[in-house]
This record gives structure tokens, sequence and C-alpha cells, in this order.
């Protein structure tokens, strides 16, 4: 039984992503099941934010906001995904690229530009990395990506009529409602005399936040599998967008990791600069680029949790 519980506990990841592909799979090909899809949809739509408020927010109650600060690393990763943005924006405009050669470098782009996942604090905390450093660089993560996408996405699709500021208000909106809410809370929780026992409960629930996220991506892969099969193209073409977004994963958490190493700190910045928020970067992709440049975010979603369960994998065998 032990051996059982410690298998789920360290695979955690994939078996939620298992579970949301086999639950959409059951209702994509049975025909019985579409009024019931049909019904329970906006509400997965409507319980996906709230996972990830909570998620957030119990994190949040753990991190000691005296710490937070921005520390050698950071710099790298910033200059890092400035420079990774920048190659793909300049070959776009260099060589003309259109066509599907274009949404292919759109989609990896959204992975690139995206900002840093909320579940990152969530998975360096399991994996026994500094909690404050990676909650600081989620903060200065989002901003830079309100800064990037008004400055790239116009030259990249100038029939978007995107304006940088209305851009950079509609994104810092986002940044607030998912970020700077649940600190605020999690803050006044940590703070008032009258919460300290709620508080103390809480923060010792065993990996709580990190189950919550177990939950939640088991709607974000039922999700992901919605979009791939919904895609208006070849399963060649959807295919090749998938390896690219693998091929990026790694290149992305291979880079973080190596930068790390200098630091000390190769579980954070491997988090920071790989583990994107993937729900954002289909937005981003769906609202200003071309829909199927969608799919690989949505990819890129499955390949980042199957190396954070490697890593907790690991992190468990040797800790045993």
């Amino acid at each position: 039984m032990s051996n059982i519980l410690q298998f789920i506990k360290n695979w955690t990841l994939p078996l939620s992503m298992g579970i949301g592909a086999v639950a959409y799979l059951v209702f994509y090909y049975v025909p019985a099941l579409e009024g019931a899809s049909q019904w329970l949809a906006p509400i997965f739509d409507a319980i996906l934010p709230l996972f990830m408020f909570l998620i957030l927010y119990v994190t949040f109650c753990k991190v000691d906001f005296k710490r937070l600060a921005l520390v050698p690393w950071h710099w790298w990763m910033i200059v890092v995904q400035c420079v990774l943005v920048g190659s793909i924006t300049g070959a776009i405009l260099s060589f003309g690229i259109h066509g599907k050669e274009l949404i292919l470098l759109e989609s990896v782009l959204a992975c690139i530009i995206s900002p840093c996942a909320a579940a990152a604090a969530v998975v360096t905390l399991k994996l026994g990395g500094n909690l404050e450093q990676m909650t600081t660089y989620t903060f200065v993560s989002n901003l830079l990506c309100a800064l990037l996408i008004p400055v790239c996405f116009p030259l990249i699709e100038p029939a978007s009529q995107m304006t940088f500021w209305s851009a950079f208000s509609l994104i810092m909106q986002k940044v607030c409602l998912v970020l700077v809410v649940p600190m605020l809370l999690a803050l006044l929780t940590k703070t008032l005399p009258l919460l300290h026992r709620f508080h103390q409960w809480l923060i010792h629930i065993p990996d709580l936040s990190f189950h919550l996220w177990g939950c939640s991506l088991m709607i974000v892969t039922g999700t992901t599998l919605k979009n791939i099969f919904h895609a208006e193209t070849s399963v060649l073409f959807l295919l090749l967008i998938g390896f690219l977004g693998l091929a990026l994963c790694l290149l992305q958490y291979a880079i973080g990791w190596r930068i790390g190493n200098f630091f000390n700190s190769s579980i954070e910045a491997g988090q920071a600069l790989g583990q994107k928020n993937t729900a954002f970067a289909i937005w981003i992709s769906a609202t200003y680029l071309h829909p199927l440049s969608t799919v690989g975010p949505g990819c890129y979603i499955l390949w980042q949790n199957i190396i954070n369960s490697i890593e907790i994998w690991k992190k468990g065998k040797y800790n045993a």
C-alpha cells in the first residue's frame, strides 16, 4: 500500500494528465455524453481560474514576504528571455516568413514570451528550492511579458491593430487578478491575529498547493486535447508543432539549469525559464496571433509537466 501511495505521490502530474486525457476522450467518442459535455464545459471553464487562485493563495501563505528581492540569476533569466524573443521576432521579420512556417514560429514565440507559470513556485517548493526567489521572479516575469508583447506582436501581426498601452494595460489587469489579489489575501491571512490558527492549519496540510495543481492539470489537459482535436490542419503539422514544443521545452529548462548552477539555484532558474504560463500563452495566441499557434502552448504544458514529474521522482528517489 505504501508503495502505491509513493508511486502516486511521485507521479501525480502525469497521472493527472492521464485522467484528464481519458476523461476527454470518453466524452469525445461517446455520442450519448455530448449533452453532458456541453453542460460541463462552462463549469470547468469557471473552476479552472478558481483552482489557480487557490494554488497561489496557499503558496503565498508560505512565503516570507520580507525575503522577496531580486537576485543575480533573475537578471540572467530576463536577458535570456529577451534574446530568445528577439531572435524569433527578428527571424520572422528578416526572412519574411509566412504561411505554415509563420504559424510554427508564432507557436514557439508564444511559449517563449509568456511569463513564468504560477505553478512554478509550487513545483519549486516540492523540489526543495527557494520559494521567495521563485515568487519574486514570477512577478518580474509577468511585468517583462507585459512589456515584450506590445512591442513584438504588432510587428509580426500588423492586422491585430494592437497599441502598446492597450495591450500593456490588459495584460497587467490579468496579472493583478491572478497574482496580486491572492498575494494580498495571503498577506492578510499571515498578519491578522484573528486568522492565525487558520493560517497555521492551512500551511501544515502536506502538499496542498501541489495537489490542487494536479486537479487543475486534469482540466487543462482536457482543454489541450480539445484544441488539438478541433485544429483545422493535418496530423503531420500538429506533430511538427508538438515536436517543436518538446525541443523548446528541453532547451529552456537546460538553459535555466545551466545558468542556475553558477548561483546554486538550478531548481529555481530551471523552473523560471522552463515552466510557462501556458494558459496565458494560449490566450495571447488566440487573441493576437494565428489561431493554430495555440496548439504550441497546448503541447508545451504536457512536456513541461513530464519534466517536472521526472524531477520530482528523482527528488523522491534521492530522499528515499
